[in-house]
C-alpha cells in the first residue's frame, strides 16, 4: 500500500484502530478521523510507533454534526492530494439527537458517512481504482426505512435497538446504490459484517441494558482485530471488483435480507 492514502472514521479504537494500524504496517499514509483529538493523536503516535510508519495523522471529524463533515472535507482536500480507500467504521448504538435534528445512531452511522463519501468522491475517482468500505452489520436484517420519516427517531419500546437496525440497513442500501452509480469509474463500495465484536460501539447503550451487553461482550464476542480482518480483505484484496455493491462477511459475499436487496429504496 505504499503510496496510497486511506482515511478510517472512528480509527482511535476497537475495529477503527486495528485496521489502520495494518494498513499503516503495509505502507499506507492514513488519516484517523475522530471527533476526539486526545484519543486520535494517542492513537496515531502509537501506530507510527507500532509499524515504523510516520505517515499516519489525525484529523478531527465528529459526524454527529454536519458542519463538522463539511470542515474535515474542505480540510482534507486541501491538504492531502490523493485518496484511496474510505473506511466508514465509526458508530454508535444509541443516543439522542443531534445538532442537524435527526437521530444519533442513524446520522452517525449512516448519513455522516454518505455526506462525507460524497463530498470525496470526486478525488476518489481521480485517484481510481479505489474502494470505499462501509462497515455494516447483520442487524440490518430488522431494519425499517421510511422515507418520509428518514432519520427520526422510531418509536416503540425497543426504539434504540430498532434505530440501529435502521442506520445498518441503510449502510447496506448505500453500499449497493453507490456501486450502481460508480459503475466504470474504477471506484468500488462494499457494506461489511466484521461479526459481533467487543468494542465500545455500545457505551451509549442503555443503563439497563449493559449488565446483559458487557458480559457476553467478554465471553462470546470477537477481538478488535479479528473483527478488522473482513474490512481490511475488502480494504486490499485483488480482484474484489466484480463483488461492488455487495454485503460481505468473514465467509464471504451473502445475499443481505430481502430489505437490504430493494433498489428502489436504495435510490
Amino acid at each position: 500500500l505504499r503510496g496510497r492514502t486511506a482515511i478510517v472514521t472512528g480509527g482511535s479504537s476497537g475495529i477503527g484502530a486495528a485496521t489502520a494500524l495494518e494498513l499503516a504496517r503495509c505502507g499506507a499514509r492514513v488519516i484517523l478521523a475522530t471527533r476526539s483529538a486526545r484519543r486520535g493523536e494517542a492513537a496515531a503516535s502509537r501506530i507510527r510507533r507500532e509499524t515504523g510508519n510516520n505517515q499516519v495523522r489525525f484529523m478531527h471529524l465528529d459526524l454527529a454534526s454536519l458542519r463538522s463533515v463539511r470542515a474535515f472535507a474542505s480540510t482534507f482536500l486541501r491538504q492531502e492530494p490523493q485518496l484511496h480507500l474510505l473506511i466508514n467504521n465509526a458508530g454508535v448504538s444509541a443516543g439522542g439527537i443531534t445538532e442537524d435534528g435527526f437521530s444519533l445512531p442513524f446520522q452517525v452511522n449512516h448519513l455522516g458517512h454518505f455526506l462525507l463519501t460524497q463530498l470525496l468522491l470526486e478525488r476518489l475517482r481521480s485517484c481510481a481504482p479505489s474502494r470505499v468500505v462501509i462497515v455494516a452489520s447483520s442487524a440490518h436484517c430488522a431494519g425499517r426505512l421510511r422515507p418520509e420519516s428518514l432519520g427520526r427517531p422510531p418509536s416503540g419500546l425497543f426504539s434504540t435497538f430498532q434505530d440501529y437496525c435502521d442506520s445498518k440497513l441503510a449502510n447496506v442500501l448505500h453500499a449497493r446504490e453507490l456501486a450502481t452509480r460508480e459503475l466504470g469509474t474504477h471506484v468500488t463500495c462494499y457494506a461489511v459484517h466484521p461479526g459481533f465484536v467487543n468494542t465500545s460501539l455500545f457505551r451509549h447503550a442503555p443503563l439497563w441494558l449493559k449488565p446483559l451487553l458487557l458480559p457476553l461482550a467478554w465471553l462470546l464476542f470477537l477481538d478488535a482485530s479479528e473483527g478488522a480482518q473482513v474490512v481490511l480483505d475488502c480494504a486490499t484484496q485483488d480482484g474484489l471488483e466484480p463483488l461492488s455493491g455487495r454485503y460481505l462477511t468473514a465467509c464471504g459475499p451473502r445475499l443481505p435480507w430481502p430489505a437490504g436487496r430493494d433498489d428502489r429504496l436504495a435510490r
